[in-house]
């Protein structure tokens, strides 16, 4: 167990984690079950209180997250760090992971087949820390709950899912090409204390008509105006955003997006 221990960075970070929870750390990292797993460094299960309340879920591991075996520990990871810090919360407080354990080659996006090889980890983490908020950080992973939406349209409006608020922001990543980003990204990190406080997802959603085929429902937040003591800042119109990565270095995809 001791080596287990040391994987899942039990520091106190994971303290008090359950044993089905250290057993399924222990999974994905001796996990084999795609060519992923030939390259890397390290697997990269997730970090932080297995009990938490917010749920953060990137795309994939970046090469400073393969060499450590921790997600978010690049610049990215830095970013994400100031959020928390603003509304006075730190990584032992939330729960960190990514939808992909291991880190694609040459940063490249993920392929279908090895999202659908990674999705029953996930399942099983979203089920054993049982958060009351998941933070989708960029499209990627909000494209696991509520497919075929603009992350730039969709970010800061929470969502219910089984039981649970979906919460899309932008990747923090993203703020380091698009610094217009940081404000908003500081904007929506703002309305978290608010979702973690309701009762219930109906207390700060507000459902929307949606079309019958999509099976998902929109909502609009209704935050309250201060949030552990600090003032909202209103936003303009949302600028441009390329895709996102867990990645260090930019990527160049088909369309000629960044990300």
């Amino acid at each position: 167990m001791a080596d287990v221990a040391r994987l899942c960075y039990l520091r106190p970070m994971n303290a008090g984690a359950s044993s089905d929870y250290l057993s399924l750390i222990e999974e994905i990292n001796s996990c084999t079950l795609c060519a992923l797993s030939q390259g890397r460094t390290n697997a990269v299960p997730g970090e932080g209180n297995p009990q938490a309340d917010i749920m953060f879920i990137g795309e994939a591991p970046g090469v400073n997250e393969d060499r450590q075996g921790r997600p978010f520990v690049g610049a990215a990871g830095t970013v994400l760090d100031n959020m928390l810090a603003v509304i006075g919360l730190d990584r032992s407080d939330v729960y960190i992971c990514n939808m992909i354990k291991c880190r694609p080659p040459e940063n490249r996006d993920p392929q279908p087949s090895e999202m659908d090889t990674c999705r029953p980890y996930l399942d099983r983490q979203i089920e054993l820390i049982d958060p009351k908020v998941i933070v989708t950080l960029g499209r990627h992973s909000f494209g696991k709950f509520f497919a075929g939406e603009t992350i730039s349209k969709a970010r800061g409006r929470p969502r219910e899912w089984n039981g649970r608020i979906v919460f899309p922001v932008y990747h923090p990543a993203a703020t380091l090409h698009n610094p217009r980003l940081k404000p908003v990204l500081e904007e929506d990190f703002r309305k978290l204390p608010s979702l973690i406080g309701a009762n219930s997802p109906s207390e700060t959603t507000e459902t929307e008509t949606q079309p019958e085929d999509q099976g998902t429902t929109p909502v609009t937040t209704q935050p309250s105006q201060t949030q552990l003591g600090m003032n909202f800042n209103s936003a303009g119109s949302d600028p441009a955003i390329p895709r996102e990565t867990g990645a260090e270095t930019p990527k160049q995809s088909s369309q000629g997006e960044l990300f």
